[in-house]
């Protein structure tokens, strides 16, 4: 790869709704690459702490009936909204692959916790970025039901999910990015 076409595949990323994704199927197999990538992110000591779980088919009503259960049971009636309620059912079933993320703390918290996270973001920016290079559409999203979903999910102690992966391929095209200049984000110390 020539180093402009990773800046390219970099700062063409987005963040791509479900409700815009296609009935296109992914292969398994391009799902299985993303992981892998995923899996050589850099992580500090080696506790490689991210852990995936890919819900498709018929196994994504349960996680879309589960998300909306959820969000009813813990919001209060007064902040209710129908509306977000049936948007985490939809986004779920608009999705052809939901890959729940996963962090993994180390057992002997050889390393603090953020560094953790830290490295399932680079885990996760990996993936995304295969997703990119192979046409996928993809949105990291971290609904308030987060720690509901740890519980249903029954995860051993030490793990939590702390995050919804939406993955589909779009017809439409990606919005142009926009960010200020790293010149406003950066100061240079030469002496």
């Amino acid at each position: 790869m020539e180093p402009q076409q990773l800046n390219d595949l970099i700062r063409t990323r987005r963040s791509v709704f479900p409700p815009v994704f296609t009935d296109r199927p992914i292969p398994r197999e391009l799902i299985q690459q993303m992981l892998e990538n995923a899996n050589w992110a850099p992580t500090h000591r080696r506790t490689e702490p991210w852990r995936f779980q890919v819900f498709r088919g018929p196994a994504r009503l349960r996680l879309a009936d589960f998300l909306a259960e959820a969000y009813t049971r813990q919001t209060p009636e007064a902040s209710f909204s129908e509306a977000k309620q049936q948007k985490a059912r939809k986004n779920v079933l608009r999705s052809d692959s939901i890959i729940l993320i996963i962090l993994q703390r180390d057992p002997e918290e050889k390393v603090p916790e953020w560094e953790e996270i830290a490295a399932v973001a680079a885990a996760v920016q990996n993936l995304w970025l295969t997703a990119t290079a192979n046409g996928l559409a993809g949105y990291w999203s971290t609904p308030g039901t987060l720690p509901a979903l740890t519980d249903w999910l029954h995860l051993p102690p030490g793990q939590r999910c702390i995050g919804l992966f939406y993955l589909g391929y779009t017809d439409l095209p990606l919005p142009v990015g926009e960010r200020r200049p790293i010149e406003e984000k950066t100061i240079w110390i030469e002496e």
